[in-house]
């Protein structure tokens, strides 16, 4: 079974060619310090809430913007109840939303909801008044300065910025966890340190803010595929846009804590990235030969991941099925397999242990789980490989209603922190 041995080193060797560039990203901060921003503009906003019976949790994220520092007179905010049947609409209305109601049981997700949502803005705004436009999901709620913090981005010349994703309930059990210190990390140690050497950030499923200029140049939103958030990052990477990012404007949403809910979501965005890359591979491809770090940069973070683990899988499994039709010892494979897979986790917790140091004071959550969980994190993160595969192989991927039920302010979810142990 020598075949396999070297497959699975080539494959080791591939990953490390492919991503080792983002262990570099950690070093970032340490010699690039952040840029001074410009001179601060006040932008007129509209935020863009998708929601689908989200009864429980909508009305903590309206009062959030509410409460913003920034002036209200210049934020008004829109919530699309979606297919919707409960509450959701009415509590939106009464904590000051303006809402419409969509039932589209054929064109079903959040894509289609934000431009159904966008049309009818328009529509009672001809004038397009709105400079800036933030998508939120509902069950997210605002540090006080978000913002306010954006807004200074955005006056620094970005058509798009986004921000650091932070989680309501990361003590939950270690598939929140996992979830919360993915988005982590990928807020501190690949979009921040995008945006100090100058190349584009990459927008995150919500807290994101993009301007009427660059949604006109795109021609509306059209971004319908299963995972929209990264569809409509390669729209502007490919255009040649770079994405900002916002360090300082933290939100909080909430992580799927059962198992067949992550499947399911994860499933979703994996198979979106194949969408993704079907669709503009093409210009991914040819921006990389013309010189964007920020292409490559994309194409890795959407692709080679999941043809590894399917090249992985397939080979390994093949290699255990020949042993045993020819009656040889499965040791050798079984122990090319096993190293890696250790390799594997080692990488994994590695990364989540620098997340973890890093962010420790902003992980709301008991000591002893920000340490349990860390350990957890590559159980999460290995999970991903047969989700992989499964995506290369199924269609039938659509969206599915994940139920929100964390009713929580800022401050609860601060005061998580020093929870006792139950």
């Amino acid at each position: 079974m020598d075949a396999v041995k070297i497959i699975n080193y080539v494959i080791s060797v591939i990953f490390i060619v492919c991503y080792s560039y983002q262990f570099l990203y950690i070093l970032v901060p340490l010699f690039r310090r952040e840029r001074p921003h410009s001179a601060e503009r006040a932008h007129r906003y509209a935020v863009l809430i998708s929601a689908r019976n989200e009864q429980a949790v909508i009305g903590n994220l309206l009062d959030s913007i509410a409460r913003q520092s920034y002036d209200s007179s210049l934020i008004t905010t829109f919530v699309v109840a979606d297919n919707c049947t409960d509450e959701t609409a009415r509590i939106a209305r009464e904590h000051g939303a303006v809402v419409f109601e969509r039932f589209d049981t054929s064109r079903i997700g959040k894509g289609y909801a934000l431009a159904y949502l966008m049309e009818r803005i328009d529509e009672l705004y001809p004038g397009h008044p709105f400079e800036g436009y933030f998508v939120f999901d509902a069950d997210n709620v605002l540090e006080e300065s978000y913002i306010e913090e954006m807004n200074r981005t955005f006056s620094d010349g970005y058509e798009v910025v986004t921000s650091y994703r932070n989680s309501k309930n990361y003590g939950d059990n270690w598939i929140s966890s996992g979830y919360a210190l993915w988005f982590l990390r990928e807020s501190q140690f690949l979009n921040r340190c995008r945006m100090r050497l100058g190349t584009s950030a990459a927008v995150s499923g919500t807290g994101f803010l993009f301007s009427r200029r660059a949604i006109d140049e795109c021609g509306g939103w059209h971004f319908f595929l299963l995972t929209e958030d990264i569809e409509f990052t390669i729209e502007c990477v490919t255009r040649g846009w770079k994405i900002g990012y916002c360090g300082k404007a933290v939100l909080y949403d909430e992580q799927p804590t059962r198992f067949i809910q992550s499947w399911h979501q994860r499933l979703r965005w994996s198979r979106g990235y194949i969408q993704v890359f079907g669709k503009y591979g093409g210009k991914l491809i040819r921006g990389i030969f013309h010189g964007s770090f920020a292409c490559f940069d994309m194409s890795m973070a959407i692709m080679p991941a999941a043809i590894l683990s399917f090249i992985g899988i397939g080979a390994n499994l093949t290699a255990i099925v020949l042993s045993i039709v020819a009656g040889y010892g499965l040791g050798a494979v079984l122990s090319s397999l096993g190293s890696l897979l250790v390799n594997s986790c080692l990488t994994v917790l590695i990364i989540g242990s620098i997340t973890t140091v890093t962010e420790w004071k902003r992980i709301y959550a008991p000591a002893w789980k920000k340490v349990l969980y860390n350990f957890t994190f590559p159980l999460f993160m290995l999970t991903y490989i047969p989700i992989s595969f499964t995506a290369l192989f199924t269609r039938r991927v659509g969206w599915r209603h994940i139920e929100h039920t964390r009713s929580a302010t800022v401050a609860d979810i601060r005061a998580a922190k020093n929870a006792k142990i139950a």
